[in-house]
C-alpha cells in the first residue's frame, strides 16, 4: 500500500552535512524549467499511488456534507450541480497540479512549486508556507465526525464535549501509534481504508436498487426527490460559494501523490493514469452515492440529519439496527483518515525542520526517540486538540472545514497565478517550461478565477436565514487564515531580515542530495559579505545550518 511505501524510505536513517553533497540553487533553473531528479529507489507504482490519492480524498466528507450541500442548494437539482460544479473545480486544480508535478518531480508538493515560482523575497514563501503547515489542525475535522458517529452507534446524543472527548482520544491514539510502532499505525490505516471503498460502493447499489423500486424494508418508502428536482429556494451568493467549499472539501488530497513524487517509479506515467484513474473514479462513485442519498432519504430528513446522513441513509433502507452498523463503519472510514493525515503533516513539519525553515529546527528535524517523526507528529497533534476544543458548541466542524479549506483555497490561487505567470514569460521568450503533461492554459485561468472567487466570496454576508455557523461570524475562518499567514510574515521579517542585520550573516538555500538519494534545501548562515554565486562546499560545511 502506498503509506508503506511511503515510510520504507522516509524511515532510513542517513548522515546528514559530512556525506551530503551541496549544489548551490542558481538562476539555471529558472531558464529550463527543470530541477534534478532524486537519487533514491523508487518504490510506488501506479496503483499504490492511485491508493495515496484516495485513501486521502475519500474521507468522511461525502458521509458528512450533503446535508449542508442541500441545505445550501435550496433544492435536490441545484445540490447536484454544485457536487458537479466541485468536481470541475477540483478537477481542474488535479491537472494543474499534474503539470507542475511532471515538471518538478520530487517530494513535497506546492512547496517545491511555490519556491520555483516566486524566488523573490528570497524565503518569504517558505516562511508563509511553514505558517500554514505549522498551525492547522488538518486531522481535526474528522476525528470530530468519528465522535459523532460512535455515538450515533451508541444511541447518545452529541453534546457539547462527548464528541469532541471521542475526538480527542481519535486523535491521540493515531499520533501515539504513528509515533511509537509506525508500521502497526500504517497496518490499521490500511486496513480501516478498506471500509471507505466498500461503504461507498454499498451506498451506491442500494442507491439504484432504490430507484428500481427494489427494497422492501418497513421503513422505506419511495421519495419522489427526483419529480420537480429544481423545486425549492433560490441559492444565494453566501450559499453556493459554501456548498463549493463542502464539495472541493470531499476532493481534498488529489494531489497527494505529489508529495511522494520522488519516490514514485515513473512519476510521469503514475500522473498520466493514476491521478486520474483516482479522481474520476471516486468523482463517479459521489454522485452516485448522492443520488443514492436522495432516492432513499426524504428531502426533510436530509436537511436536518447533519453530519449523519449516511447513518439515516441506512436506517431508511434497512432499519434501526443497520443504522448503528453504518455509523460504526463511517467512523472507521473518518478514522482510517485521521490516520492517514496526521501521518502526512508529521512527515511535512520534520521536513521542514530538517531544511531549517522552522525555529528550533534541529527539535522538529529529529527522529528520537522513536526513529520515527515523533516531534512533527506531536506538533500536529497539539494543534488538532486546540482546534478541536476552541470553537464554540455546534460550531466545530464547519469551522474546522473551512479553515482547512480557505487557506487550501489561498495556496491553489497563487499557485494557479504563478503557473500563469510561466506561460507568460514562455509565451515571450524569457523561460523554457515543456513540462510532459500540460493542463493548457484555459484550464489553468479556470482553476485561477475559481479559487480566487472560493477566497472573495466568503465575505459576502449571508442572507434568507442562511449561516455558516450558529455562534461565530461568517467570515471567522477567513480572518483566522489571513492570520496565519501573517504569522508567516513576521516570521520572515524576523528570521530573513532583522536577526541577520544584527547578526551580520545572510541565509543561504542549498539545494543538498542526502544519502537517502533525495534532493532537500538547506539553509546556511553565511557572511553577509560572501557572493552567494562563489560559495563553495568548503565554506559551506564551516557555515552554521540552521
Amino acid at each position: 500500500m502506498a503509506l508503506s511505501d511511503i515510510y520504507k524510505n522516509s524511515s532510513e536513517k542517513h548522515p546528514e552535512q559530512d556525506t551530503d553533497a551541496h549544489s548551490l540553487s542558481t538562476g539555471s533553473e529558472q531558464n529550463v524549467g527543470v530541477v534534478q531528479v532524486d537519487k533514491n529507489v523508487k518504490e510506488i507504482g501506479v496503483i499504490s499511488a492511485a491508493f495515496l490519492m484516495l485513501n486521502r480524498m475519500l474521507g468522511a466528507g461525502v458521509f458528512s456534507t450533503g446535508s449542508t450541500i442541500f441545505a445550501l442548494s435550496g433544492s435536490v437539482g441545484t445540490s447536484l450541480m454544485m457536487w458537479f460544479a466541485g468536481t470541475i473545480i477540483a478537477l481542474s486544480g488535479l491537472l494543474v497540479y499534474m503539470e507542475l508535478g511532471s515538471a518538478i518531480p520530487r517530494n513535497g508538493g506546492e512547496k517545491n512549486y511555490l519556491e520555483y515560482m516566486f524566488k523573490k523575497p528570497k524565503f518569504l514563501v517558505t516562511a508563509m508556507y511553514a505558517s500554514y503547515v505549522f498551525f492547522l489542525g488538518w486531522a481535526a475535522g474528522n476525528s470530530i465526525v468519528v465522535g459523532e458517529y460512535i455515538l450515533n452507534a451508541a444511541g447518545k446524543e452529541v453534546t457539547q464535549w462527548n464528541s469532541r472527548g471521542i475526538g480527542i482520544a481519535v486523535i491521540t491514539f493515531a499520533f501515539l501509534i504513528n509515533a511509537i510502532h509506525i508500521k502497526t499505525g500504517l497496518f490499521l490505516a490500511n486496513a480501516l481504508g478498506v471500509f471507505k471503498v466498500f461503504i461507498v460502493l454499498f451506498i451506491t447499489v442500494t442507491g439504484w436498487v432504490a430507484l428500481g423500486g427494489g427494497i422492501k424494508s418497513n421503513n422505506f418508502q419511495p421519495t419522489h426527490n427526483f419529480t420537480d428536482a429544481f423545486k425549492g429556494t433560490t441559492p444565494t451568493a453566501f450559499g453556493i460559494v459554501n456548498a463549493l467549499y463542502n464539495v472541493i472539501w470531499s476532493y481534498v488530497g488529489y494531489s497527494n501523490a505529489n508529495y511522494a513524487l520522488g519516490e514514485i517509479k515513473n512519476p510521469h506515467k503514475v500522473l498520466r493514469l493514476a491521478a486520474p484513474i483516482a479522481f474520476v473514479s471516486l468523482g463517479i462513485i459521489y454522485m452516485f452515492v448522492n443520488i443514492a442519498y436522495f432516492a432513499v432519504v426524504p428531502k426533510e430528513e436530509i436537511a436536518s440529519s447533519e453530519r449523519i446522513l449516511a447513518a439515516a441513509f441506512f436506517r431508511y433502507a434497512f432499519g434501526n439496527k443497520a443504522e448503528k452498523a453504518a455509523s460504526v463503519f463511517v467512523a472507521l472510514s473518518a478514522w482510517a483518515n485521521v490516520m492517514s493525515v496526521i501521518f502526512s503533516q508529521g512527515r511535512i513539519v520534520q521536513q521542514l525542520g530538517r531544511e531549517g525553515s522552522l525555529p528550533f529546527s534541529r527539535f522538529f528535524a529529529t527522529s528520537r526517540p522513536f526513529g520515527t517523526p515523533f516531534v512533527g507528529l506531536m506538533q500536529h497533534w497539539i494543534v488538532c486538540i486546540v482546534t478541536i476544543v476552541a470553537p464554540p458548541p455546534g460550531d466545530a466542524y464547519n469551522f474546522i472545514l473551512n479553515l482547512i479549506s480557505y487557506p487550501l483555497n489561498v495556496v491553489n490561487t497563487v499557485v494557479a497565478a504563478g503557473l500563469l505567470y510561466i506561460y507568460y514569460k514562455k509565451s515571450r521568450g524569457l523561460t523554457e517550461w515543456n513540462p510532459p503533461i500540460k493542463a493548457s492554459l484555459p484550464v489553468v485561468f479556470f482553476f485561477f478565477l475559481a479559487s480566487l472567487y472560493l477566497i472573495v466570496a466568503p465575505y459576502i454576508p449571508p442572507v434568507d436565514g442562511q449561516t455558516v455557523y450558529n455562534s461565530l461570524p461568517y467570515w471567522i475562518h477567513a480572518v483566522v487564515t489571513w492570520g496565519v499567514f501573517g504569522i508567516g510574515l513576521v516570521y520572515w521579517l524576523v528570521w530573513v531580515k532583522i536577526l541577520p542585520y544584527f547578526g551580520s550573516y545572510k541565509l543561504v538555500a542549498v539545494e543538498v542530495l542526502g544519502d537517502d538519494g533525495f534532493w532537500r534545501n538547506k539553509i546556511y548562515k553565511v557572511s553577509k559579505d560572501s557572493v552567494e554565486s562563489e560559495i563553495h562546499d568548503a565554506e559551506l560545511d564551516k557555515a552554521e545550518v540552521i
